[in-house]
């Protein structure tokens, strides 16, 4: 007798995304970029993120892997995009995985290698010297007459 095959429900935002991912592509001079990867199933995650001050204005990615990282990926995309980097922080595998409408169990992994992608490039950022005031360039220090 043959064995039964268990039919998995997908949420229909987990297909769309998946079918048509958002935001793919690469950002000329992004102000983070970083890789992730689980090393379990190889999947792999390349962010990049252009700021406007403390919001993120673009957010352009690479993902290679199955279904369930494609489809977090550009769904994560979606949750950033134009958001301050204080709503981006609080941006974690539950907020990815009900935006998709909730996950198969198997496509879980994929919800986490974007949160932990995402959260790895905040990092980054926060570890990045801040770059000199367009105000201060070029003025003389306060001591100088």
């Amino acid at each position: 007798m043959a064995a039964a095959v268990e039919r998995v429900t997908v949420d229909p935002r987990f297909l769309e995304h998946f079918q048509h991912p958002r935001n793919v592509g690469d950002l000329t001079h992004p102000d983070v970029c970083v890789e992730g990867e689980n090393p379990v199933c190889g999947d792999r995650l390349r962010l990049a993120l252009a700021l406007e001050g403390e919001t993120v204005g673009a957010v352009r990615y690479r993902v290679s892997g199955c279904s369930g990282a494609i489809a977090a990926a550009s769904v994560m995309s979606e949750l950033v995009q134009g958001r301050a980097l204080g709503e981006v922080a609080r941006v974690d595998r539950q907020a990815i995985d009900a935006a998709l409408g909730g996950l198969p169990a198997l496509k879980r992994h994929g919800a986490d290698l974007a949160a932990d992608t995402l959260h790895q490039a905040l990092a980054a950022r926060r570890a990045a010297p801040a770059p000199e005031s367009a105000a201060r360039a070029g003025e003389p220090d306060g001591d100088q007459e």
